[in-house]
């Protein structure tokens, strides 16, 4: 388990969550590729697009880990539905401090699907 990937993915949450998009893609690489239930898209442009309209917070619960690869289960809210939320799933890749690849899936079985993650990987104190 890496704490910088932990703490890396952390903070890609913390700068989305709070619009702070130079920090955002500052944690990104410039080849990023972003994916959820509308398709995927790659580069800092597309990720700048999608995090300033999605109108969407992630907040982060459960977390595994595994060769740079992190799952982490969260609570979704969308402005446009601010009375609505979700339990949703993201896969991060983290590769020298820095999110190379995000892709949002309805839950932890699907996340964990794509990524060969398990309950194994939980990280216990985060």
């Amino acid at each position: 388990m890496s704490t910088s990937e932990i703490a890396t993915v952390l903070a890609w949450h913390d700068a989305l969550n709070s619009q702070d998009i130079d920090t955002l893609l500052q944690l990104s690489s410039d080849d990023i590729e972003v994916g959820g239930p509308k398709g995927a898209s790659q580069g800092l442009a597309a990720l700048r697009e999608w995090a300033t309209n999605a109108g969407i917070t992630l907040v982060p619960g459960k977390m595994y880990v595994h060769h740079g690869v992190v799952v982490v289960e969260q609570t979704a809210t969308w402005a446009a539905e601010p009375d609505k939320s979700a339990t949703l799933a993201s896969a991060f890749r983290v590769v020298a401090d820095q999110v190379t690849s995000t892709f949002r899936h309805p839950d932890l079985e699907t996340a964990f699907a794509a990524t060969d993650l398990s309950e194994n990987d939980l990280v216990s104190d985060n």
